[in-house]
């Protein structure tokens, strides 16, 4: 028999996402402990789906588990930040190929787009683009490829919060949005592929650039 997922209850995914929220922008930073009484007054429960919803977190790698400084926020150096962006290079630009192909809508990318646009804020914003990115990939056609880019789309979005809180570049990385969905709407799957491969390895070496000695001997990556 196949096993079904034992889903998560109501109260373990609102405290879920409501960490998950205030991780990605910003409210809860890198290496900030998580105390569960804390959250579980602040969210209006019980420890219990505070617990789980952290051990969730723990799985996705936004949050990290401590025998002795108990559970924090996941921090954030280049070496994570090139490992997170290393699978997207890899998977996210042949996945938009592949949506383009297929001919896929992607109105749910040009909805995005115009959120993070209007947005007033840079939760809004980040959470947009988020949006925006995901609905690239999701209509590859290939469901696993799109469930491997969402495992590591919550790293992603965490190294983002970090390098745009040091360095906010929303300009630019909107006009680069706008080019990759000219692109692909315009049906130049290998146009706008290429320009999303540019578009996120030029972001991760402006946020964390290699120093002279990794550059020099590593493994030959620009």
């Amino acid at each position: 028999m196949t096993s079904v997922p034992t889903p998560i209850p109501s109260r373990t995914q609102f405290v879920l996402e409501g960490i998950k929220h205030r991780i990605l922008t910003g409210q809860l930073t890198p290496g900030q402990a998580l105390v569960e009484t804390e959250l579980a007054a602040q969210f209006g429960v019980s420890k219990t789906p505070v617990r789980e919803a952290l051990k969730t977190l723990a799985g996705t790698g936004l949050v990290v588990m401590s025998q002795y400084k108990g559970v924090t926020v996941r921090m954030v150096d280049a070496d994570m930040a090139r490992e997170v962006y290393d699978v997207r290079l890899l998977l996210e630009p042949e996945a938009l190929r592949r949506s383009v192909r297929r001919g896929a809508s992607l109105d749910a990318a040009r909805d995005a787009l115009n959120r993070a646009d209007a947005a007033t804020d840079t939760a809004e914003r980040s959470l947009a683009n988020r949006e925006f990115h995901r609905a690239l990939y999701t209509p590859c056609g290939n469901p696993l490829l799109g469930r491997m880019l969402d495992e590591v789309r919550d790293q992603a979005a965490l190294v983002s919060a970090v390098a745009w809180a040091a360095d906010p570049s929303w300009e630019r990385e909107a006009a680069e949005h706008r080019e990759i969905l000219r692109l692909a709407l315009e049906g130049d799957a290998d146009g706008a592929s290429s320009a999303l491969h540019v578009h996120i390895a030029s972001f991760v070496h402006r946020a964390f650039p290699a120093t002279e000695s990794e550059a020099g001997g590593g493994d030959g990556q620009a």
